[in-house]
Parts: C-alpha cells; structure tokens; sequence
C-alpha cells in the first residue's frame, strides 16, 4: 500500500468548513487510503471529514469507500463483533470478527471463541487452540451501529489462563472483599510516540537528522512543534464514541509524542479501557499510515521517555486522614518496590535514569510535587490531608492489569513485618 506523506508528515484527515453535523463519530468518518499508479487522489467530503477516496481517470468513484461506510442496520439484526486480546509478546494486540444474531449489551451474552495459539507464540502447533472468554465490550467507531469491540483474556481448553492472561489474576485481587470495600481507584497516563512508517524515527523529525531541543513541543501548538495532533484528536474522539473512560489527551515533552489519560477508573475497568483505547490508537495509526510506538525511550539520549504514570487511591485516601493511610501505602511500595520495578515494563531501565523526570531504578524515593520522584504526592492532597498519589515508575508498555492489580495488592492486602516497617519508614523519612 502506498502512503500518503505531506511535508509535515502529519496525518492529513481535516473537518470540512461545512460541516455542521455534531452527530457523534460513526464508521463514515473511518477511510483507507489505496494508491496505484495512473489513478490520482480526488478528496470526497462526508457529513464530518473529508475521506481520501480514489479517482480514476473517467472520473469513476472508488466503489470500496461506500461499501465501508454502507449501515446495515435498516436490514437486519445481525452485528460484528471484533475479538480482541492479547498476543504472545504481551504487548501485541490481536483481533478477528465474528456475526453476532443480535445486539448485545453486556459480555455474558457473547459466546466464547477460540483462536491459533501457535500463530500469536502462546500455545504449540501440536494442541495451538486458545479460547477467548469475553469479558468487556465497547461501542465500536469503526464500524458504528450496533457492533461492539469485545476485551477478551485467553484461556487453556481445560480453562486454566494462559500465561499471558494477566487480566485473569487482576480479576481475582479486585474481587478480593478486602479490595472491593476500599473501591480502588485509577487515572492512567498513557504516553506513545508516533513514528514514521519504514524509517522508525519519530514523526516530524528530519530523517536520520533532530529537530530543535524539548521547550516547545510539551503542550504546544503549530506546525513546527506539534507533529500528529489529528491523530490524537481522532483517538480522543474515538475513545469517547466507544465508551472508554478517556479524560484528557496531551502532547508530550519530546516532539512526536502524545499522551492520553483515562480514569477514574475502578479496578478492572482501569485495564479493560486502557487495552482498548490502545487498540483504537491501533487501528487509527494503522489508518494514518503511521507507526505506533510503546517503547520506553524511543530515543537515545537529551530527549524524554514514555511512560505510564498510575494515579492511584483508596477510599481510605479520598476520605478525611487519608494522607496517614497515603504515607503507609508509600511505605510497602518502598518496601515491594523491586517488585514492581520488574513488573513495569520491558525496558524501563533505559527510561529511569534520575533524568528527564524521572526516578533512577534503583533507588526508590517520594515526595510532594516532585516529578523525579518514584511517587508523587500532589500540593493539593498535602494541603487537604487526603486525596491520591502518583506512581511515576511504569513504562510505556507496561501491562495495565499487572501494575493495578500490584498496587492494590501491596497497599491493601501485603502487610510488611513490624521491624521492616520501622528501618524502611526512617529511610524514606515517613512517619506512620
């Protein structure tokens, strides 16, 4: 397939001035670009956005764009559910769609699947079947209607979890009473960075060359210090189509990268919209033409990480004297923190260095308002004596359901012995 590449390099999809239509996002606004030769780019206006659509040369419209954008719904019942979960590496996604006979509104009412496990490196070829319990599902802004995208976890024909099935654990630590009763909450801060397809240097970016040093770009705007925005404006919109709890997006520090927040979200739910949204963010770059990176520190050297900052609270912390229960919780995350350092993420020690805010690695640390921290605790929840802290430590990749479910697990139900509990508190300085 061949690409279309502005001089920018940004993403070319933009609202018609015409444009009235406040109806939310709908398949029609979802285009794939085709270029071959002796054909030349015409640009076909929709309710919403201009779509790419090809031309050729007597002028006959590319028939496959309306077929994309054809609703079905006047004539029949039946919908298309994609499959989703996650692959071998534990960061891959992967999908497949099945006709479902009606509309469903919850994920009991889905039946499960199964899929090749020796093709996605989770089973062998002798005995490859994986069946997908469905789990989660969410409006879906490819295709609109009533079809869903559906968050699956993968288990054993004999119903054991795979081993990448992380979600499977997460599940049994939020149903826990213990963790239930203190209603966990999460406000995650997705970082990404887009790059440019076959060269892999980020977007906006002279190839094989750098652009001016970090300054401008971290919330800027114009052509020289925002590269993807309608990417991430497209994400947004597409999250709040689906049903994710998305709260804000951001450009990032480092030219090229973005970052979307979603939360409050309580406990499962903080790992079953993030797997999503980042599979929408997917499927939107795949679009776009452009590759989506979760890596840590994409680039070597003066330039910023990524990471996956977890905002996290108990209702112990949102309640009065919650900054008591805040500091204890600090206190065996200090304790556990080696722990979850190796739960955080594939190369994340390239990112923790003490530099570019972050915390080294190896050492663990907290404090009020400080980004080189391990945690932060913000000016606000120390002013009030209650509220939320921010763990700093996870990287980009990391896998939501492992690091909410650790951290509800080591604040709620690990309890440290006396005598740890006493060198650690002195270390770090916390009275509990």
């Amino acid at each position: 397939m061949a690409q279309i590449l502005a001089p920018s390099a940004q993403w070319q999809m933009r609202m018609t001035k015409s444009s009235t239509d406040a109806s939310p996002l709908t398949s029609k606004m979802w285009s794939s670009v085709v270029l071959k030769q002796n054909k030349r780019l015409a640009v076909k206006s929709s309710a919403k956005f201009r779509v790419f659509a090809l031309q050729s040369d007597n002028g006959t419209v590319n028939r496959m764009e309306q077929l994309l954008n054809l609703d079905v719904t006047p004539y029949t019942d039946k919908i298309i559910a994609e499959y989703i979960w996650i692959g071998g590496t534990g960061i891959d996604m992967r999908s497949k769609s099945r006709t479902i006979s009606k509309p469903v509104k919850d994920a009991s009412e889905l039946p499960k699947w199964n899929y090749d496990g020796s093709s996605t490196g989770q089973a062998p070829g002798e005995d490859s079947e994986v069946i997908l319990y469905p789990q989660a599902i969410f409006k879906d802004p490819f295709r609109g209607g009533n079809n869903i995208l559906v968050i699956c976890d993968a288990y054993t024909p004999a119903g054991e979890p795979i081993p990448t099935n992380k979600r499977h654990k997460a599940a049994q630590i939020f149903s826990d009473p213990k963790v239930a009763s203190q209603v966990p909450w999460f406000g995650i801060e997705q970082e990404y960075t887009l790059l440019q397809p076959n060269v892999n240097w980020p977007l906006g970016w002279p190839v094989g060359g750098y652009p001016r040093p970090q300054g401008p770009y971290y919330c800027g705007a114009g052509a020289e210090k925002s590269f993807g925005r309608d990417i991430s404006d497209a994400h947004y919109k597409a999250c709040l189509y689906a049903g994710i709890n998305i709260s804000g997006t951001n450009g990032e520090v480092m030219p090229g990268q973005w970052e979307f927040q979603v939360g409050p979200s309580v406990g499962i739910e903080g790992g079953d919209h993030i797997w999503c949204a980042r599979y929408l963010l997917e499927r939107i770059t795949e679009q776009a033409g452009v590759v989506l990176s979760l890596d840590p520190k994409p680039i070597e050297g003066d330039w910023n990480g990524a990471g996956c900052h977890t905002n996290y609270s108990t209702l112990s912390m949102r309640e009065e004297g919650g900054f008591e229960v805040i500091k204890k919780a600090i206190l065996n995350l200090s304790l556990r923190h080696k722990e979850h350092i190796s739960a955080y993420g594939e190369g994340n020690e390239r990112r923790l260095t003490g530099k570019h805010e972050t915390a080294s690695i190896d050492q663990f640390s907290w404090g009020v308002a400080n980004r080189g921290c391990s945690i932060r605790v913000g000016r606000d929840t120390e002013k009030e004596g209650k509220g939320y802290l921010e763990d700093r430590r996870p990287a980009s990749n990391m896998d939501p359901y492992v690091v909410t479910a650790l951290l509800a697990e080591t604040t709620i139900l690990w309890e440290p012995t006396l005598e740890a509990e006493a060198l650690a508190a002195q270390k770090i300085s916390l009275k509990v």
